[in-house]
């Protein structure tokens, strides 16, 4: 009950833009926010800043063909990408051009397993997925 409770508070907190996308995205961002708020109890609600300064920044510690995640998404997320090291076309990113994007729990957790260790070099964190997911619904 009160971990329900929790949840309910943190979606609340979430911005209203991404609450009224899709509820399997929402559902996707409260299990996020609540993985973050185990990891640091002081943790703050997503930030698309935050998300923002993830996708564009260039990092060392992973592959350096994909130093940042317009290696392969393009500086504007809105626009088709094609991966780095095979050349396959990928969908545009963004939430407002690819309704589908960050959906399937599964799939948005293979995608963040697979693309963080190539981009950072490690696991994201849950708060730096939700900041992305933030990001990328408000493109």
């Amino acid at each position: 009950m009160i971990r329900r409770l929790m949840l309910a508070a943190v979606v609340a907190a979430l911005p209203l833009v991404v609450i009224a996308a899709d509820a399997r995205r929402d559902a996707i961002l409260a299990d996020y926010a609540a993985k973050a708020r185990a990891v640091d109890p002081g943790a703050t609600a997503f930030s698309a800043q935050r998300g923002e300064t993830l996708f564009r920044t260039k990092w060392t510690g992973g592959d350096p063909r994909t130093a940042s995640c317009t290696a392969c998404h393009t500086a504007d997320p809105r626009a088709p990408g094609q991966n780095a090291k095979t050349g396959r076309p990928i969908e545009p990113v963004a939430v407002s051009v690819n309704p589908k994007r960050f959906t399937d729990p599964a799939t948005v957790e293979k995608q963040f397993t697979r693309d963080c260790k190539n981009v950072l070099g490690r696991e994201c964190t849950p708060l730096e997925k939700g900041d992305y997911i933030t990001f990328m619904a408000g493109q």
